[in-house]
């Protein structure tokens, strides 16, 4: 990765750049709250004019974290079992996780467009673990290719709010039945500024992020278990904390005010039965 190579993305697929420049500029401060040296490897490794999406939070790092923690728990009880990233764009998880666990068994599934998928397969290494499938993972045929022996967890980071709803609960629905005894983890943006997300919302003078369609209130998300059958048990996770007032102490305490719940990104963990 010692030259950069030339990188070319749009509407939504443009969004994995932006999401691994946050982490990877998150990860290059002596304060970071995230360790991502992979990420900050693939992103040297690009040509491509980053500053178009303006500054950058916590907000994505935070994310990352949040999901990790939740794979790592997965992994206490399946260190053999799959991990399926939906829409992986260049999320560095897999290094990630490898690092944190002492002696990593499980294996991993990447599933995205084609476009994304040429430039993980040139930029990024290869690991004996790590199968890929060019494709949507609205085409439903990934499954058929997930071992489900000893676990799944399927994460859809940043990806269902760019769905359109019966494109976002279809997919939890075919998720919840091909998988009982699975998990699967998404985030979502605040429910109270649906409005706004569903024109996109810019991000410098520069970038207007995609319209974001799908969202749910807390109420809806709790009632996965009642309206999608196979949901077995739905948990609304507190994101972790961050740096500074905001991530560092106004998000968390979000968390615990329950009269806020719409008011705040969710991040959600859904069992299947």
């Amino acid at each position: 990765m010692s030259q950069t190579e030339k990188v070319a993305l749009t509407g939504v697929s443009e969004t994995a750049l932006l999401t691994l420049n946050a982490r990877a500029r998150e990860a290059r401060r002596p304060d970071g709250i995230i360790d991502d040296p992979m990420a900050v490897r693939l992103a040297d490794s690009i040509d491509f004019d980053f500053a178009k999406f303006g500054s950058t939070r916590q907000d994505i790092a935070v994310r990352a974290l949040g999901i990790d923690a939740e794979a790592l728990r997965f992994f206490d009880k399946h260190p053999t079992g799959t991990v399926v990233a939906l829409a992986e764009g260049l999320q560095t998880s897999f290094w990630r996780l490898s690092e944190a666990v002492a002696d990593p068994q499980f294996r991993w599934l990447t599933v995205d467009l084609p476009p994304i998928i040429e430039i993980r397969e040139r930029l990024l290494p290869a690991a004996p673990q790590v199968s890929i499938i060019a494709g949507s993972a609205l085409d439903y045929s990934w499954m058929d290719q997930v071992d489900a022996t000893d676990g799944v967890f399927i994460s859809a980071e940043g990806l269902l709010m760019y769905l359109q709803p019966e494109q976002a609960l279809g997919l939890i629905a075919e998720c919840a039945r091909r998988f009982p005894g699975g998990r699967m983890i998404f985030d979502l943006p605040p429910a109270v500024i649906g409005w706004l997300v569903r024109l996109g919302v810019p991000t410098s003078l520069r970038y207007r992020a995609p319209a974001m369609p799908f969202t749910l209130t807390a109420a809806d998300t709790a009632r996965l278990v009642d309206t999608v059958p196979g949901v077995r048990a739905v948990h609304d996770l507190a994101l972790p904390a961050g740096r500074g007032p905001l991530f560092g102490t106004v998000l968390p305490a979000a968390y615990r005010m329950r009269f806020l719940a719409d008011a705040r990104p969710s991040l959600t963990l859904l069992e299947f039965g």
